[in-house]
């Protein structure tokens, strides 16, 4: 097994590689793969006082489901996410490149069902959100 990694920034000579290939290593994880050591405690909406009182209208269980991305972990390239602790949260797509902050509160769209995710969208639709 080669000791060499792969960079494709590398692939071509200097000279050429930005006519050849500008975007090469865009949108790629540097950081561990496979799991996530950062996640072994995980932290939910239901364990942070503030944000639980925030969402009060969810229940516990509701909060229990709802996973806030522990400080300094790496968003993954092209998920999704929310981040509960902006003014007016939205959903976003990471470029593989943010940290979670000590000030965030982000919520990663795979780990949350579909009708919850809405909810923490603030979609009012009750067929969207399961609430009839």
């Amino acid at each position: 097994m080669s000791d060499k990694i792969y960079r494709p920034e590398k692939k071509h000579p200097e000279s050429a590689q930005q006519d050849l290939n500008p975007d090469a290593s865009k949108g790629t994880n540097w950081g561990f793969v496979g799991p996530h050591p950062e996640k072994d405690e995980p932290r939910t909406a239901k364990g942070i006082k503030e944000l639980h009182r925030m969402l009060q209208e969810f229940h516990d269980d509701e909060l229990d489901d709802t996973p806030i991305l522990p400080i300094g972990a790496r968003l993954e390239s092209n998920a999704t996410y929310i981040n509960l602790r902006d003014e007016e949260p939205h959903e976003f797509t990471a470029e593989g490149y943010e940290e979670a902050k000590d000030d965030d509160w982000i919520v990663p769209k795979a780990e949350v069902d579909y009708q919850l995710w809405n909810r923490l969208r603030n979609v009012r639709d009750p067929s969207r959100t399961g609430e009839q």
